[in-house]
């Protein structure tokens, strides 16, 4: 498989205390991991790119533990995850598809195999295109508390032949989240979903 190539990194941390409510006694903190990389394949239709998911793991399990790393370095910190891929003009999203596995996998790794299914979301878009990636509770998909998303890009990139990675994690439920359901309390941890 071609040669995996990193332009440029970015990691931020974003305190959230109050959505219009009381401060909260302990801030909500959202961390994004980006990598820029040069897509291989960018500029014509290559039939069996599935092998290029092997490349990405090792970048996976760094972008992962540098997250980690972010929120304090404590991996237990961690309640909430996401994934996606922004995929230059000259790409085609099933590019942005490559990510699934290698990003997906790595957090539930680092984060001692936690069960729910990591969401995600790709696109295609030139220079500063922004991504929201979704986000869940990293045990079980159906905590509502847990349900957010956060707004990831970067002013120059994706460039045409390029892919912007992205991984995110949280330390807990949205401030003042107050629409019933599943709580994180009452997770069983069967099956990812409940």
């Amino acid at each position: 498989m071609p040669e995996l190539v990193v332009r440029k990194k970015m990691t931020c941390v974003e305190e959230i205390f109050h959505e219009g409510g009381a401060i909260a006694a302990t801030p909500l903190r959202r961390a994004a991991s980006l990598t820029v990389i040069r897509n291989p394949f960018a500029g014509s239709y290559v039939p069996n790119i599935e092998g290029f998911m092997d490349d990405l793991k090792p970048l996976g399990l760094e972008m992962a533990r540098t997250l980690v790393k972010a929120l304090g370095g404590d991996a237990n910190v961690v309640e909430g995850y996401g994934k996606g891929a922004i995929v230059g003009s000259a790409g085609e999203i099933e590019h942005g598809a490559l990510w699934h596995v290698p990003g997906g996998y790595a957090m539930r790794e680092v984060l001692g195999g936690a069960k729910a299914i990591v969401p995600s979301t790709k696109k295609v878009g030139g220079p500063g295109t922004r991504l929201d990636v979704p986000i869940t509770h990293i045990n079980a998909s159906y905590v509502r508390s847990h349900f957010d998303a956060m707004e990831v890009g970067i002013n120059d990139a994706p460039r045409a032949d390029e892919i912007l990675l992205a991984l995110v994690m949280t330390t807990g439920p949205r401030i003042h989240a107050r629409v019933g359901g599943l709580k994180a309390s009452e997770i069983k941890g069967e099956d990812g979903l409940r």
